[in-house]
């Protein structure tokens, strides 16, 4: 999974799994690998990263406070939102109850 940049994420549609994310940050760093094998596994959605450093209006318009923050988003529209590390399982079952 990759970072996006703002203007590249507007252009974005359908069903996305944005990763707010950082650099510095050690459970963004753990989570990372889980989401790239997920990325693989789950076809139906975009995985994409946003780096809260690089993009801090972006982080700002979702009201990021704390990272890593999953948040599921289907046409525009938030859906779910999951704050902090996940084991993979975790993960799969939050990606899998909201897409």
């Amino acid at each position: 999974m990759r970072n996006y940049t703002s203007e590249e994420f507007k252009k974005l549609e359908g069903t996305l799994l944005v990763d707010f994310n950082a650099t510095w940050c050690g459970p963004c760093r753990m989570l990372h690998p889980i989401l790239d094998e997920l990325e693989k596994e789950i076809t139906n959605v975009k995985f994409v990263g946003i780096d809260c450093d690089d993009e801090s209006n972006l982080a700002e318009d979702y009201n990021i406070s704390n990272i890593p923050c999953v948040i599921i988003i289907k046409d525009g529209k938030e859906i779910a939102r999951s704050v902090g590390f996940k084991s993979k399982n975790e993960m799969e079952l939050f990606i899998k109850e909201n897409i």
